[in-house]
């Protein structure tokens, strides 16, 4: 066991989970109408909850099991079984690990709640987060990083595929599940309504952006200079998007927001994640001036051209964010294009069809969405009983 390494992944466990609560919840809190910012809050700190019970139980046996099929890991992991204060992977106590890829776990299915706020039945949202979990992100956390069949060695040769922080692992994937699951609940009947607190955007893209450095800096598994150079390049990526995209919005609708300007730093942010072991400060910058233009227009497409209701832009900003990366990662020669874009094929056609599957058996079990006067009072009051402000926003 190495204690400096210990220490800071101890650190990095912190800040991810702070990038859930509450960077996520106060993001995603400030882009709804008022009447249901609570319910978002509900829904993040509910998965937090529920996805930590999960993963000890059968998640991380699931990802990082020791099963040789390359498909999954197995159960002999189920519960923490064997793994004791002694216990180590690589130079860290692995009950530390386990904590650090928990949070990963978490934030995870907590981004696709963006793609259905304000319409989705609560009991929905914690039976598919809970199954999807499972069957989607643990097995493509295995096959990628659990050492099963993305991974070197496996079916794309000796160099497997490259993600160093779930451009992949997590933001592909929260992405095409929160498409479909918004192609599926249907739009909102008031979409038009704008941000009732972009206050509150802000300072949870703030969080995001500082927990972010334990996300990829905290992915390195050591305190090192691999360490440093993700969270430079995370910094420096993340603050070029921010100006691109806000410069873009500028050059198109003649004004710059504040909540374009912090959705910027987010496209930044997911883009370099699968990068970030990668490359250096020149690639981030272009990876972040590309980004912040990219993200918009793919928000654009899914809106206008696609009509989809994704609610908070999850696929247009994570999804998109994180394939492209994930593309530039081959493109700087840190990869191959085979593993690269083979990797991206694979997990979206699985996660694409596992989704649409747990929708069905999810929506068949619990009602998807909630009914019309119930989303048109807000969720906030009349599912939780509870209500943020005297208003009638």
């Amino acid at each position: 066991m190495n204690g400096a390494d210990t220490a800071w992944i101890t650190v990095a466990t912190a800040l991810v989970l702070f990038m859930t609560l509450p960077g996520l919840a106060l993001f995603y809190g400030g882009l709804v109408r008022a009447r249901n910012v609570l319910s978002v809050f509900m829904h993040c700190y509910a998965i937090a909850c529920l996805m930590s019970v999960l993963w000890f139980f059968l998640g991380y046996s699931i990802a990082f099991g020791p099963g040789e099929s390359g498909i999954w890991g197995g159960l002999d992991k189920a519960m923490l079984s064997g793994v004791t204060v002694d216990s180590l992977s690589g130079t860290l106590p692995e009950v530390l690990f386990f904590a650090f890829q928990m949070t990963f776990a978490i934030i995870t299915p907590a981004l696709i709640v963006g793609a259905y706020v304000e319409r989705v039945g609560f009991g929905f949202v914690l039976l598919f987060s809970s199954l999807w979990m499972l069957v989607c992100y643990a097995p493509v956390v295995h096959w990628i990083w659990g050492g099963g069949m993305l991974a070197d060695g496996g079916i794309f040769g000796d160099i497997g595929v490259r993600d160093f922080a779930g451009g992949i692992v997590v933001h592909e994937t929260a992405g095409l599940a929160a498409l479909i699951v918004a192609f599926f609940l249907g739009p909102r009947k008031h979409r038009t309504t704008p941000p009732h607190n972009p206050g509150f955007v802000m300072i949870g893209a703030g969080m995001l952006w500082v927990g972010w450095f334990g996300f990829n800096g905290g992915s390195q598994l050591a305190a090192d200079g691999g360490a440093a150079m993700a969270i430079a390049v995370t910094h420096i990526s993340a603050a070029t998007a921010s100006l691109t995209w806000a410069l873009w919005e500028k050059i198109k609708y003649g004004k710059a927001s504040l909540v374009g300007l912090v959705t910027g730093t987010i496209a930044g942010l997911a883009s370099i994640t699968p990068a970030s072991g990668f490359v250096g400060p020149i690639e981030a910058l272009i990876i972040g001036a590309i980004a912040g233009v990219l993200c918009q227009e793919a928000v654009n497409l899914v809106r206008n051209k696609l009509k989809i209701d994704d609610t908070l832009d999850v696929f247009a900003v994570h999804g998109v964010g994180g394939i492209f990366g994930t593309i530039m990662i081959a493109l700087f020669g840190a990869g191959t294009w085979a593993a690269q874009l083979g990797g991206l094929v694979v997990v979206g056609l699985f996660t694409t069809i596992v989704t649409v599957v747990l929708v069905k058996i999810c929506a068949a079990i619990t009602p998807l969405r909630v009914d019309l006067e119930t989303e048109t009072n807000g969720l906030d009051l009349s599912v939780h009983g509870e209500r943020a402000y005297d208003m009638s926003s």
